[in-house]
């Protein structure tokens, strides 16, 4: 009885060797790179930003063509596609705890037990390094959603998550109307003068930092997280989930294919005018393109579809690659950055915050949009290596091995087969 009751409990350990398939690592892998080029903006906090608050408002030449790319392809873009692999993962941590035996109220359990030990690493994590922190905030989204829907239907899974994709359009509805109308100035503020926005980074005290940081950290977390419109991509990835799509792409190719095709023609063509106007080539009034504008919520709107879109593009990647690309060490260190996500992730913001912040050495204050997107390819390059070599030695990153020791006991995680060199590791 004891043995049927630990049983129901948790029926097994942390995934073990070999049961990985390649395409959601290498979409994490490559999500992780444009999450840490998305962030660069907020370390540029010398520089003076237009309307929207965010990229700086002058720049050379090469300047403005990063600025324009990351407005289109990446701003408002690179979440969504977190929030569906983060549900996406999720769901696979259940399916294997009730395949294993558990009943579902205990998987369930044990995913709450993980969402609330995500919501300290992210406070803590946005405490001491990155204000804009996303661990906890996705946290509390899967506290929610988990316990809401890790155990309905598919149907129920595609209706919930469509009735949330129309409430966020609806959400959008004014900005929509105002497009179509081309009353671009009809939202958002109308000021017109550059402003230099002292972000966490650009805080010289380290004590005054820190405060800012865990202030914005509790905001984007409780605030930020419970009106997030992560719900449909969740869902989404709940749903794909159960349907192994980014495991078995080769039975789902079609529908691949197009949401590919159409999510990142959505998702650029909404996009684009926010950064035309950015760049001066779209004259439209300051309103337009502020935190509230017509153009910033269209572009946001429009970064659902975008996500989905680089899912399925990743997941067709990786199922053209022949097993002698995938066995290559470039794609190999890919899918070991997306293998340790949570680790990499961390191990961005321990090299960037200390180097870039104005309480740091201040060399954010030196860089240019070019120059810091070159910098963020160069520490992703370094925590690739870095995983690279901990996927040849067969071990976990030090955030996911601390991490399952508090969800699952540290006897339990021991007792999950210890990976060989080049297996899974998380």
């Amino acid at each position: 009885m004891r043995r049927l009751t630990e049983r129901a409990v948790v029926a097994r350990g942390p995934v073990r060797a070999g049961e990985r398939s390649p395409a959601p690592d290498l979409a994490r892998g490559i999500m992780l790179l444009l999450i840490v080029l998305s962030n660069t903006v907020f370390y540029l906090y010398a520089a003076r930003q237009g309307a929207s608050g965010w990229h700086p408002y002058e720049g050379s030449a090469l300047d403005r063509a990063v600025q324009f790319l990351m407005i289109t392809m990446l701003d408002l873009r690179v979440y969504p596609l977190f929030s569906f692999l983060f549900g996406y993962g999720m769901m696979q941590l259940f399916l294997r705890q009730t395949a294993a035996g558990a009943e579902g109220r205990a998987a369930v359990r044990l995913l709450r037990k993980r969402s609330l030990w995500l919501i300290v690493f992210g406070l803590l994590h946005a405490t001491l390094l990155m204000a804009g922190d996303i661990i906890g905030s996705y946290g509390v989204v899967s506290l929610i959603l988990g316990w809401l829907f890790l155990r309905r239907g598919d149907r129920t899974l595609l209706v919930w998550s469509g009735a949330a994709a129309v409430l966020t359009t609806l959400f959008a509805a004014g900005a929509i109307w105002a497009l179509v109308t081309g009353d671009l100035g009809a939202l958002g503020s109308s000021t017109t003068e550059p402003t230099t926005e002292v972000y966490a980074s650009g805080e010289e005290n380290v004590f005054a930092a820190a405060r800012t940081r865990l202030e914005t950290g509790l905001f984007v977390t409780f605030v930020a997280g419970l009106f997030s419109v992560a719900a449909p991509q969740f869902l989404l990835g709940f749903w794909a989930a159960r349907r192994r799509i980014l495991e078995e792409p080769h039975d789902h190719l079609r529908l691949l294919r197009w949401t590919a095709v159409i999510g990142i023609t959505i998702g650029w063509l909404g996009g684009l005018p926010a950064a035309l106007a950015h760049i001066g080539v779209l004259d439209v009034p300051p309103a337009a393109v502020s935190e509230e504008g017509v153009l910033s919520q269209i572009r946001g709107l429009t970064g659902i579809p975008c996500g989905l879109g680089y899912v399925a593009c990743f997941a067709l990647i990786a199922h053209a690659m022949s097993r002698r690309v995938r066995e290559s060490r470039p794609v190999v260190a890919v899918a070991a950055v997306g293998k340790r996500s949570l680790s990499s992730y961390l191990a961005h913001s321990l090299v960037f915050s200390p180097l870039l912040a104005a309480w740091g050495l201040g060399l954010g204050a030196k860089l240019s949009s070019s120059t810091m997107a070159l910098f963020a390819v160069g520490v992703w390059l370094v925590v690739a290596a870095g995983a690279y070599a901990l996927e040849r030695a067969g071990c976990r990153g030090p955030a996911e091995v601390l991490l399952r020791r508090l969800v699952y006991g540290a006897a339990r995680s021991r007792s999950a087969s210890t990976p060989a060199p080049g297996a899974g590791t998380s």
